[in-house]
This record gives structure tokens, C-alpha cells and sequence, in this order.
């Protein structure tokens, strides 16, 4: 039993470790996109902002895009059932600035319940938008300031119809934050790793742009409108199926668009729960197959680490591939940090490790089985 743990704990850490090697060779080979300062604001970006109970960050969020010097955008916030003044902060700013518009979602649900009630805050807001292109974030975010500017050069200069850009957590002092810090670093380096070996696979809507033609022709959010996650991922492999040429990165430290992290441990397992909840419901299957042979490894490494209470040389071989896949992530995820001004962060990663293999572990089950709370909803 211990010889087929072996084998098999062995042959998951070759395979894992080599993915990982093969995400820094492509991070490292993808270059930053250069802002042009010839190109003139041509494109009329319609910028979507659902939101539900964010009074203490929608004011912030809207400022930031606010002081943008690209004159051709619109905002429009769905206030989605706030019980908060989400829609008074945002109908006050509304009566200061005329690019500002507030819609209720309520007025167009009739009622109705749903488990997609940010997909379906969206497809209302484009219903109601003016621009050509529609631009998403998240309540809670601040954008940098040339934000648009670097949409408006990448859609001018390579013709996409959909835009992905990276996002990151702001540092909050606490453990836990840190450590989604890091845990998001890497989803980010594997999210430019996989565009730059040809492959869009992750995109976040926290930082996202797609033309809104191109949006209507694939059928809006039809065919995932039931899944409550997935207003991004989904999105982009609809539009990857129908447009596969057409879909683009945008490869800037000028982009990041900056999050708060969950603000304890309990909100954030929710929020990875919800993340994972989606891993099945991808059509292209190598998405799938990178997500379980993830699972799979770190499931290995939390039984070798509990049976190894009892088996002294099962402890000492788990014990030496969780410091060989710490060594192997630390490689991939110094350029990465390096791209986001993280590089001290790095120093806590080798503590993390066992609280990242049991949240790893604990999401990717619940994700698939369990329920989760999210902005005070009951999801299935």
C-alpha cells in the first residue's frame, strides 16, 4: 500500500511540476503591450458595474474611472437588491456627473428569482448601454489611470472582440489576505502564461472588454445564464468558439486593476467555493483535465501528511515532494511577482503551503458538492 501511494503521489507531483515549468517558460515569453500615445480615443466604452451592498466601495470604484483622461465612456451600475445606500451613493454621483447612470435590477425581474443574478445584471446594463464595446468590473475595484486608453490602443491596433487584462489583491496587513495574494498571483501568471502559449483559458471580469456586437452574436450569456459563476470564463470560450482568432490579452503593469481580498477566512473558502463550483461545466476538457490533476495532487499530499501520523515513510516522501513543489512554484512565480511589484510577498509562500493544500482540497470538494453563501444569497 505505502509502494502504490508512492508511485502514485510520484507520478502526480511529474506531471504537476512539469505544468508549472511550462507556465514560466511561456510568462516569461510574452511581452508587454506598449501603449501607442498616436492613437486617438476612438472607441465608446460602455463600462458595467453590477453591484449589491458595495456602499462602503462604489464611490471609490467610480472615482477611479472618473479621472480617467479618455473622454468617450459611459458607467452604469445595476444595483442588485442592495439593502445598504449602494443606489443612493450611486444616484448622487449620477446627479454630478452625466456619465454615471443607475439602473435597479428589480425593475426588470418582475419578481422572478434566478441563480445568475450578475449575468443577468449585465445583459440589462448592455441592453441599455451606447457604446460599441462593453467594459466590466467589480464594485470593489480601482482601475489604474489610462485604463481606457489601453483598451481603445489594443482595439484599434489587433482587432479583437474580447479582452482580458490582469487583476490583483491589494496587501491588507493580515495573514489571510497575504495569503490570497499569493494564491492569486499564480491564477494570474497562469492566466498570461496560457495566452502566451496560444491558449485562453482564465480571464477575470473584474478587468474585462468585449465588443458588444460581438456579445449579441453569441447569444449574450444564453446556455450558461443558469450557472450563478462564470459571467467571465464562460463568456470568453463562447466567444473563443465563435471567434477564435479574435480573442486578446492585455499584457500591462499599467492595467492592473487592484481588489480588495476577502476580508477573513470564511468569506474567502465562499468565495473559492464558488470559483470551483464552475471547474465541470467547461466545454474545452484540457481546462478540466489541468483543474483535476491540480485536485488530485494536492489531495495526494494532505493524505500522505495524514497518514503519515501513522506511517513514518509515507510522512518523509510527502514531506519531500511538498518542498519540491515549493521550490518549483517559487521558480514560475518569481517573474510573476516581479510583474506585479510582489516580490516580498514571496517570502511568506513556503509558509503557506500546508493551508493552501487543504483549501485546495476543501474547495475543489465543496465547489462540486457543496453549497455556498455569496453577498448573502444561498447558491446551489
Amino acid at each position: 500500500m505505502e509502494y502504490g501511494f508512492i508511485i502514485i503521489s510520484g507520478v502526480l507531483a511529474a506531471l504537476y511540476c512539469g505544468l508549472i515549468l511550462v507556465y514560466r517558460y511561456w510568462f516569461v515569453a510574452l511581452k508587454p503591450f506598449e501603449l501607442s500615445t498616436a492613437l486617438e480615443p476612438r472607441v465608446f466604452f460602455s463600462i458595467i458595474i453590477p453591484a449589491r451592498n458595495e456602499s462602503a466601495n462604489i464611490e471609490k470604484c467610480i472615482q477611479s474611472i472618473l479621472v480617467q483622461p479618455y473622454p468617450l465612456y459611459e458607467i452604469i451600475v445595476v444595483d442588485d437588491h442592495s439593502t445598504d445606500d449602494t443606489a443612493e451613493l450611486v444616484l448622487r454621483l449620477s446627479n454630478q456627473y452625466p456619465q454615471v447612470q443607475l439602473i435597479h435590477l428589480k425593475d426588470y425581474l418582475d419578481g422572478q428569482s434566478t441563480n445568475a443574478y450578475k449575468k443577468k445584471a449585465i445583459e440589462i446594463a448592455a441592453e441599455k448601454s451606447t457604446g460599441s464595446w462593453i467594459v466590466t468590473t467589480d464594485a470593489d475595484c480601482m482601475v489604474p489611470p489610462h485604463w481606457l486608453q489601453y483598451f481603445n490602443a489594443m482595439i484599434l491596433t489587433k482587432d479583437p472582440v474580447f479582452i482580458a487584462a490582469p487583476v490583483m489583491f491589494t496587501l491588507n496587513g493580515q495573514f489571510s489576505g497575504q495569503f490570497q495574494v499569493l494564491d492569486f498571483l499564480s491564477l494570474q501568471g497562469i492566466t498570461a502564461a496560457a495566452v502566451s502559449a496560444g491558449s485562453h483559458s482564465m480571464c477575470n471580469g473584474a478587468n474585462l472588454a468585449y465588443s458588444k456586437k460581438a456579445f449579441e452574436e453569441v447569444g449574450r450569456f444564453k446556455g450558461i445564464d443558469h450557472l450563478a459563476s462564470g459571467d467571465d470564463m464562460f463568456l470568453m470560450h463562447k466567444m473563443k468558439k465563435q471567434f477564435p482568432n479574435r480573442l486578446a490579452y492585455l499584457f500591462s503593469d499599467e492595467m492592473v486593476v487592484a481588489t480588495a481580498p476577502m476580508p477573513n477566512w470564511a468569506s474567502f473558502i465562499q468565495q473559492r467555493i464558488r470559483w470551483a463550483s464552475k471547474a465541470d461545466s467547461y466545454t474545452d476538457k484540457k481546462i478540466f483535465g489541468v483543474l483535476l490533476l491540480v485536485y488530485l495532487f494536492n489531495a495526494s499530499l494532505l493524505i500522505g501528511l495524514l497518514a503519515g501520523l501513522f506511517l513514518s515513510d509515507i510522512l518523509f516522501w510527502t514531506v519531500w515532494i511538498i518542498a519540491i513543489k515549493t521550490l518549483v512554484e517559487l521558480y514560475f512565480l518569481w517573474p510573476v511577482a516581479r510583474f506585479f511589484k510582489l516580490e516580498k510577498s514571496l517570502l511568506l509562500f513556503p509558509v503557506m503551503q500546508p493551508f493552501h493544500i487543504v483549501y485546495t482540497v476543501i474547495a475543489g470538494w465543496l465547489g462540486k458538492f457543496g453549497k455556498y453563501q455569496w453577498k448573502n444569497r444561498q447558491v446551489h
